[in-house]
């Protein structure tokens, strides 16, 4: 299992930790991630994700999972998320049609 965001790819970043007498050595910032049950209303079926924290404040914010995965790039996204954000589109188009 990555150390990546599900939903907006962020993932591991590298920098220094730097002292007072300005040493500098080689650490490692990791993403804030939670493993989290969302609902997508399309799909009528709970969806578990690990997904960083400030992607669940997005996912809210954007009024659910299947908003902020119709709006998402697709570089971006796993390829768990990929396939929902397929099935979600695939249910729109039949609701539409």
């Amino acid at each position: 299992m990555s150390r990546a965001c599900e939903l907006t790819g962020k993932a591991v970043m590298s920098g220094n930790n730097v002292s007072h007498a300005n040493n500098k050595t080689r650490r490692r910032f990791l993403p804030n991630l939670v493993n989290v049950t969302l609902i997508s209303e399309a799909l009528n079926q709970n969806v578990r994700l690990r997904i960083s924290a400030a992607a669940l404040r997005s996912v809210e914010h954007r009024g659910g999972l299947d908003a902020f995965l119709a709006k998402a790039d697709v570089n971006e996204l796993s390829q768990r998320a990929r396939l929902l954000k397929k099935q979600i589109a695939k249910k729109a188009d039949e609701a539409a049609a």
